[in-house]
């Protein structure tokens, strides 16, 4: 289930007549047009509140994480990844796409909003019930019978949905992330609290089931009060075509999204044991923080900021190249510096029992270079009003990885990395030769955005290494004390010495100045 955003906006005032509700161009004048300046200035509050929350909110959910792995066993984990191949795929359904259409009209209608809560509502009731009879059948398959009954108690996820999608899209249209913000930390604090409250008192994988159920409550109540959205739903959908029809696609992207997500998952679910599987979810849970926990609040703000640049091209390619640029800045060192320090880190953060994750964090890290750069096509085409560009590069990356899962399962979980080595790639320049030109911007513009981090990373992770191998024998916690600053100095050193301009351009970004084009 993708993660929601925070903002808020005015309610959409009642209409007698087919009166709309403009997207607020500016956080003083709701409604007035937007210029470019008071845009940028928007996009820049946008980035702050929506990644500065899911730093927050993230950090608070990773020190409950990283406690819960701890206690948990990685049985707890591989049940628990069996059970989330149904609820991925569910999510794809629940209406997130209708919410993105909603964003991208550029005006709505009051009864345009109480259609999408109807649709919402009708849509997640029947994803429930549809769970409910799916439980028999994945126990079945996974020869569980533990995942049945754990997916009967997820079914609740589904009746938060409305709740929160609705006020997503509404406070998505007027790119004021603060409240949120709110209701992401709140939520984040009370499912860790509920996480770490569960593996204390042994409930064992059920705190991985609760736990969710706790952050989508939460969030949807604190949601729709900060929208006030909490409106009367009408299930007369007349007049909701183009809503739909933008939700339709946005779900067939979504569907081929879920088979290359989810496809390693359901493969792997049924030839390891929940212990192998544990192991194996768990490296890319490791190796896919960043680009599943930053990098889709850059995606949701930049959709947001895409969609208001329709009406100049040339624009949506400049900022889409330099959002590759910042985020792969950030990026290529977090990859490198994981592959390069698998080891003591697993040891440190996880414990001893896990030490198995470490060879395959190192591979899966490789390939997520490339994962991350492809995540960022979609919204700009999307906002373009090319959705389909998105369906098609889904079911290209969807065929290609589940070719190399099939093949690489036979060897366990380093065979999954190594399939991810091999398709990724691929799947990338497909995807890139196919989104580029409709985005508006030429293959070596972004190989030049990639190319300094890139480069700098590699270096990174290559001096480490070597200072790793010279090190006297050390615990894990102090391999990793030495090994971490030693990267960041040599990566900063590179940047400074042969990549300044992008240093300048991040720093004018962070302190909200002008930055030359």
């Amino acid at each position: 289930m993708p993660d929601t955003m925070d903002t808020a906006i005015p309610a959409p005032t009642p209409a007698n007549g087919p009166e709309t509700v403009p997207p607020p161009a500016s956080a003083d004048v709701p409604g007035a047009p937007a210029e470019p300046a008071s845009l940028a200035g928007q996009v820049r509050s946008a980035l702050i509140w929506r990644s500065g929350s899911q730093i927050v909110a993230q950090m608070v959910q990773w020190c409950a994480t990283f406690l819960v792995i701890r206690i948990l066993a990685p049985a707890d984990y591989g049940l628990f990844a069996m059970c989330q191949v149904i609820l991925t795929f569910m999510a794809m359904l629940n209406g997130y796409g209708l919410a993105s259409g909603l964003i991208q009209q550029k005006e709505i209608s009051q009864r345009e909003v109480r259609q999408l809560f109807g649709m919402l509502i009708v849509l997640n009731g029947a994803l429930a019930i549809a769970q409910l009879s799916l439980a028999p059948l994945a126990s079945a398959y996974y020869r569980q019978p533990i995942v049945g009954d754990m997916l009967r108690v997820q079914a609740l996820l589904y009746l938060t949905t409305p709740f929160i999608a609705l006020p997503y899209a509404l406070l998505s249209r007027a790119m004021d992330f603060r409240h949120q913000a709110k209701a992401n930390i709140t939520a984040s604090i009370a499912s860790a609290s509920a996480a770490l409250g569960g593996a204390l008192y042994g409930l064992g994988v059920w705190t991985l089931v609760i736990a969710p159920i706790v952050l989508f409550s939460v969030r949807g109540a604190m949601m729709t009060w900060s929208a006030r959205s909490l409106v009367w739903p009408s299930f007369n959908f007349r007049g909701a075509g183009t809503i739909a029809r933008y939700g339709g696609v946005m779900a067939a992207g979504q569907l081929f999204w879920f088979l290359q997500s989810q496809a390693d998952v359901f493969i792997a679910g049924r030839s390891f044991s929940p212990h192998t599987l544990g192991i194996y979810t768990t490296s890319l849970f490791l190796t896919q923080i960043f680009v599943s926990k930053f990098v889709p609040p850059l995606n949701e703000v930049a959709f947001s900021a895409y969609a208001r640049m329709q009406a100049d091209p040339d624009a949506i390619g400049r900022a889409f190249v330099k959002g590759v640029r910042m985020v792969m800045i950030v990026a290529m060192p977090f990859y490198m510096g994981l592959a390069a320090t698998a080891e003591p880190l697993v040891l440190t953060v996880l414990g001893d029992k896990w030490r198995e994750t470490a060879p395959v964090v190192q591979l899966l890290a490789l390939a997520m270079p490339f994962m991350t750069l492809q995540v960022l096509f979609t919204p700009a085409s999307d906002a373009r009003g090319r959705p389909g560009i998105g369906v098609r590069n889904g079911a290209t990356g969807a065929l290609i990885l589940t070719i190399a899962f099939l093949v690489g399962v036979r060897w366990g979980p380093t065979g999954m990395g190594i399939a991810w080595i091999a398709a990724y790639p691929l799947y990338l320049a497909i995807s890139a030769w196919r989104t580029l030109p409709v985005i508006g911007v030429r293959a070596r513009e972004i190989v030049r955005a990639v190319a300094s981090p890139a480069v700098a990373a590699i270096a990174m992770a290559a001096i480490v290494t070597l200072v790793d191998r010279s090190l006297p024998p050390l615990d894990a916690h102090w391999r990793l004390a030495v090994l971490v600053p030693v990267g960041a100095a040599v990566y900063a050193s590179w940047m400074g010495l042969f990549a300044r301009p992008t240093i300048r351009e991040l720093i004018a970004v962070v302190r909200k100045q002008p930055t030359p084009e």
